[in-house]
């Protein structure tokens, strides 16, 4: 079995662990709405992606009328 020789330092070891700090998001402002969204996502306030509709967002559905 693998053992260390030596004690890794806190210096070293913060070294190694340098790379596995979180980011922070880089939003981006939507072309159609100007909402800030996620790069290369589908924007979630109008549905658009770059200058495509994908998704059609309607402002308020009452299941009401779609029943009767």
């Amino acid at each position: 079995m693998a053992v260390p020789k030596s004690k890794i330092t806190g210096s070293r070891r913060g070294m190694r662990r340098s790379h596995g700090a979180l980011i922070s998001e880089n939003p981006n402002e939507c072309a159609n709405c100007g909402e800030l969204k996620r790069p290369h996502h589908i924007c979630s306030a109008c549905g658009h992606y770059g200058e495509k509709e994908i998704i059609v967002m309607s402002d308020e559905v009452d299941l009401d009328e779609e029943a009767a």
